[in-house]
């Protein structure tokens, strides 16, 4: 597979792959991994949420706000 940057996005790869003393493929496959493993977090995080919601367990504003001063009171 080939990937085309445009040419910003391509010399912002290069300035800090050299930065770092890497080759700038290897940090784009990098960069692009973490993307995946994030996204593969966050939708874990949003269907944990999902079913939270279905069973019932959520706050409202109000208690939210409520524990928030609770919180930050000293």
């Amino acid at each position: 597979m080939e990937v085309h940057f445009p040419p910003e996005t391509q010399a912002q790869l290069t300035n800090s792959a050299i930065q770092q003393g890497r080759r700038p493929d290897e940090l784009a496959l990098e960069i692009i991994s973490r993307h995946f493993q994030e996204e593969s977090r966050f939708m874990e995080a949003v269907n944990q949420g999902d079913g939270a919601l279905a069973r019932g367990e959520f706050l409202t504003h109000e208690e939210v706000g409520q524990r928030l001063q609770r919180y930050l009171q000293p």
